[in-house]
């Protein structure tokens, strides 16, 4: 996400931090089956293929994945710890949605607290991991379409906060970025903006910051490519009213 290893992985959650509804999923039968539909629907709803504020049904998905309907509901907890989705009872689940106010906010937050997580990652960020991090930014320059781009993008920030030892603060992140996902690839793909020259260069700014332990100049880069992504969304309330109307 402007503002999100050895090769590249294939769908948008393998490149991402540890997500807080994983350790929760249980063990056992029930408990891998629920896990491995929660991966399912997770890359569904981050590539855009399930939209904000689509309804998830249970037996739909229970037949798609040849499961019962307990691990599919082990499967939308996670989701839901993950920000993914909105579970109301006695009603069912959908595919989370923010209004541009919610989204703001999760911005703001995200401008705060990024910095924060990014000065305790840094003296764990080895070379091959910073090496890394120049590569993709390579690779985004050269991205051919929003969704490889975007792509892209996450392995790079989160990747940049690999070396960070955090007991809530990682965890926080990856929801507040789970949340906001949708609503920047849709930007992205009406706007191109991953074609912008700003882009690459604050990932540029961000890798030289980095390598020379200027923790400072590191938060400021970033506070500043989170807030410059939350106010060109702020400029297309388009792209939140088009969302189908919230559960009640």
């Amino acid at each position: 996400m402007s503002d999100n290893a050895t090769s590249t992985p294939s769908t948008p959650e393998d490149a991402r931090l540890a997500l807080p509804g994983e350790s929760g999923a249980g063990t056992g039968r029930h408990g891998n089956a629920s896990r491995r539909i929660a991966d399912g629907l997770r890359a569904a709803i981050l590539s855009g293929e399930l939209p904000p504020g689509t309804r998830i049904r249970q037996e739909e998905v229970a037949a798609n994945y040849g499961a019962s309907r307990i691990p599919v509901r082990g499967a939308l907890n996670i989701l839901q710890s993950d920000g993914l989705v909105t579970l109301v009872a006695n009603a069912g689940a959908w595919v989370a949605q923010l209004n541009l106010a919610e989204c703001e906010e999760a911005y703001q937050l995200r401008e705060q607290i990024e910095p924060l997580l990014l000065r305790a990652s840094r003296p764990g960020l080895t070379a091959d991991k910073l090496d890394r991090m120049d590569a993709l930014a390579s690779q985004m320059e050269r991205a051919a379409t929003p969704e490889e781009f975007l792509h892209l993008d996450r392995e790079f920030h989160d990747l940049s906060y690999s070396g960070a030892e955090t007991v809530v603060l990682a965890d926080f992140v990856c929801r507040l970025w789970n949340m906001t996902q949708q609503y920047r690839l849709a930007f992205v793909r009406l706007f191109e903006e991953h074609g912008s020259a700003i882009v690459h260069d604050e990932h540029r700014m961000l890798v030289r910051a980095l390598r020379e332990g200027d923790d400072d100049q590191a938060g400021l880069v970033m506070r500043g490519h989170i807030r410059r992504t939350r106010l060109a969304l702020a400029q297309h309330p388009e792209l939140f009213d088009t969302a189908a109307p919230k559960p009640s």
